[in-house]
């Protein structure tokens, strides 16, 4: 039997071990009264009636307080209660053993009663008296002492002693295991949490690039040229009017692309066509809508990339071009798409006005997040980027992705020659993005 106290902290690898150990336990202890009871019985038939009738009623007694805080101790026994069940036990168990030798050895079960409900030194103290009891009580009854008498409960003292600690040690070592458990249940929900914190923030940082590079770039050149067809009116309609429809154009791939997001499919820019052709579209398109001579080449022969890759470059490229219409006011940009060995590079470079590099950054508009996010993208994929830029000198943007050699093998080393005339080419660089 254990109080609630003790029972409420129980592992649960270990309950049935522990319950089956204490059905053993109560079936011991009612085994032996039975036994010392029915031995009585047919031993002192002689003995006056009102002493024999008693003895039989006292172990009718104890039987029926043993069970009945067994019984309570499975739902919720108090540990003050179940130390008063304990005492009426012994109590009731010396009475017998002093009336008859019969009951002596039910002081075996009662010593891992005693180890079990009382604590340290005052749970051997218990063992030493019940020891003493049933050596001075066969004395008693026998009239004389030997060494069996006193070597018989010394043993199964020092027995149940031993029984009751490797008890304990189990029952520690269940709730040692129980608490790795109950930590470990607790360690895998705090990290399911943190985990799901990071995909937020990761995708709320994803998308924060993918609409500054698109959307919010897009509307930009939409107010540029729709500024572009008011002010040709009314002395140029067909100029405003070829503004207005160029403003329509980038409004519709705006459009397809908050779809898009929608639906997080790639970018409708590469759909049906490979990375070089959708940055040849890009460059014909900022070229009629700027105004600047806006050129596209390439540099080796083409590698399949994968698509996280040309999303990457196509981001870089529009963002770059973006910025260079909105703040450069160059005459002249070349976008460079370069298949190395090991590599593969986009160079964008303008002849505008430039800019110092250390000086751009987020401002209180909510511009100017271009290169962050840019620089976050391309580092997400292991790739540099890199700016050189100056007043008056023009900038080149340089964005260096890593190829994995199963990559490299489906591209050719050699190389084509540049058109020397486009433009230097950039080893590094940025603009003031807005």
């Amino acid at each position: 039997m254990r109080n609630a106290e003790v029972r409420g902290h129980e592992p649960p690898g270990v309950t049935g071990v522990l319950w089956t150990l204490r059905l053993l336990l109560h079936a011991c202890f009612l085994f032996l009264l039975a036994v010392g009871a029915a031995r009585y019985a047919l031993t002192h038939t002689g003995q006056a009636h009102g002493a024999y009738w008693t003895v039989l009623c006292g172990a009718v007694l104890l039987g029926a307080v043993y069970c009945a805080g067994a019984l309570a101790a499975r739902h919720d026994l108090h540990r003050t209660r179940s130390l008063v069940w304990l005492a009426a036990v012994t109590c009731l168990w010396g009475a017998l053993a002093w009336a008859g030798p019969d009951f002596v050895w039910l002081a075996f079960p009662l010593y891992f009663l005693h180890l079990h409900l009382l604590r340290g030194l005052h749970s051997v103290l218990a063992v030493v008296v019940i020891t003493a009891a049933v050596v001075l009580g066969q004395a008693l009854h026998t009239a004389h002492l030997t060494a069996g008498m006193v070597l018989g409960p010394v043993l199964g003292a020092v027995f149940a002693v031993a029984i009751a600690v490797g008890y304990s040690a189990l029952r520690r070592e269940g709730e040692r295991h129980r608490a790795l458990i109950d930590t470990l249940t607790r360690t895998r929900g705090e990290l399911a949490a943190s985990q799901r914190r990071t995909g937020v923030l990761d995708e709320r940082e994803r998308l924060s690039r993918e609409i500054h590079d698109t959307l919010a770039q897009g509307l930009s050149s939409v107010i540029l040229l729709l500024r572009s067809a008011e002010n040709a009116l009314p002395g140029d309609p067909e100029l405003a009017a070829t503004r207005v429809a160029e403003a329509r154009e980038s409004a519709s791939a705006n459009l397809a692309e908050a779809r898009r997001f929608v639906r997080d499919l790639a970018p409708p820019s590469l759909t049906g066509a490979n990375l070089p052709e959708a940055l040849g579209r890009l460059c014909e398109r900022v070229g009629r809508t700027e105004g600047i001579d806006c050129r596209f080449r390439t540099d080796g022969a083409p590698t399949e990339l994968p698509s996280g890759y040309e999303v990457a470059l196509l981001r870089a490229a529009q963002s770059s071009l973006a910025n260079v219409g909105a703040h450069a006011r160059a005459d002249r940009a070349v976008v460079t798409l370069g298949y190395l060995e090991g590599e593969v590079t986009l160079d964008v470079y303008d002849d505008g006005r430039g800019f110092v590099p250390g000086r751009t950054g987020p401002r209180d508009d909510g511009t100017g997040y271009g290169l962050v996010a840019l620089r976050e993208r391309v580092t997400d994929l292991g790739g540099h980027l890199e700016v050189e830029s100056a007043p008056g000198q023009g900038t080149a943007v340089a964005v260096r992705l890593p190829l994995a050699r199963e990559q490299r093998a489906n591209g050719a080393d050699d190389r084509r020659p540049g058109d020397t005339d486009d433009g230097p080419r950039a080893h590094g660089g940025g603009q003031d993005d807005g």
